[in-house]
């Protein structure tokens, strides 16, 4: 995305909507930069705005625009459920704020277009929160595949799976409407990463599971020239089953793998060697233990937001690009059960 024609001083001070497990996890992040300052929190449930407000330290309200009319406010960072992140970022941008909206970034590609383009028309970044772009582990295998030094990947196995969550409020995430099932929501993750590293498939086939939630489980195989990628997602386990993620790369000369292990590098001719990531907790709960992408991605929004500087690693377009791969998984999905 271009650089914004706005550019506040420092610390960025930004106001959260939605007061739920990932508002905690960014919550987290902002405790740790110290050119960022949370001043705000947004919900529509006085029990979650009054819980989050007493854990961070600072004053809740039911609207937007109420926080709006009592702080200076730079950004606006959107932890809500998947149907209401099109509207809340039109809102925002209206409002000259800059956005961070967290995946996935629509229900629909118009959704995302709108989103898009109420940003750029009010001169204000949006950010999607595709972490995973961020996330260390992930981070170290895009520089191995971006400097050769195994040669040429081969194949890639991306896994992502686990119980339906239990911390979405309201029961939105069972709804395919609101939520639009396990693959949307979860599985995105990993068709963002695989088109991150090697760009648009020259071929897709996705065969999947689909229940009472929507589409809850996905096999899907793509082709990037002579590199096969290989992606299984979705949150169909029973109850009390571990989430996992995880990756095997296979190139030339050797193969990376994060799997119930250290990220482990094993080149030819080589000892296999573990490369050590510093690790911080996070407090937000759900699935993950460490702030991990989620740190990383927030410093990246803020510094680069702070210098005035374009938000190159994460854009609109690549999100908008992620979401209508998955939708057309999905469409798959349902093409091969009927």
């Amino acid at each position: 995305m271009p650089a914004s024609t706005s550019v506040p001083e420092p610390p960025l001070k930004i106001a959260i909507v939605g007061c739920g497990f990932m508002a905690r996890m960014h919550g987290g992040v902002y405790r740790n930069l110290e050119n960022a300052r949370l001043v705000a929190a947004i919900d529509k449930s006085d029990e979650s705005a009054e819980k989050f407000g007493k854990d961070f330290n600072i004053p809740t309200y039911s609207r937007l625009e109420e926080a709006i009319a009592k702080h200076d406010i730079d950004v606006v960072d959107i932890c809500l459920p998947t149907y209401l992140h099109c509207e809340e970022t039109i809102s925002a941008a209206k409002l000259g704020k800059h956005v961070i909206c967290e995946k996935p970034m629509a229900l629909s590609v118009p959704e995302a277009e709108a989103m898009t383009q109420a940003c750029a028309a009010n001169g204000v970044n949006l950010f999607i929160g595709h972490c995973i772009r961020f996330w260390p582990e992930y981070v170290y295998l895009k520089q191995i595949i971006d400097d050769n030094r195994l040669g040429n990947l081969l194949s890639i196995n991306l896994t992502r799976y686990g119980a339906f969550p239990k911390w979405a409020s309201d029961g939105w995430a069972a709804d395919r409407k609101l939520a639009g099932g396990g693959v949307l929501d979860m599985h995105i993750h990993d068709t963002d990463f695989a088109l991150f590293i090697l760009g648009k498939p020259d071929e897709m086939a996705s065969y999947g599971n689909v229940d009472a939630r929507g589409p809850s489980h996905v096999f899907t195989t793509l082709k990037f020239g002579n590199t096969i990628a290989h992606l299984e997602g979705g949150w169909n386990l029973p109850s009390g089953a571990p989430f996992k993620m995880s990756f095997r790369a296979i190139f030339e000369r050797g193969a990376v793998i994060w799997d119930a292990c250290p990220l482990t590098i094993y080149e030819e001719g080589k000892e296999p060697f573990q490369p050590e990531f510093k690790k911080m907790s996070s407090e937000g709960g759900g699935n993950i233990s460490d702030l991990g992408g989620y740190f990383h991605e927030l410093k990246y929004f803020v510094d680069r937001t702070l210098a005035g500087l374009p938000l190159e690693t994460v854009t609109p377009q690549s999100s908008t690009q992620s979401l209508a791969t998955v939708l057309e998984e999905i469409d798959q999905i349902y093409f091969h059960i009927t």
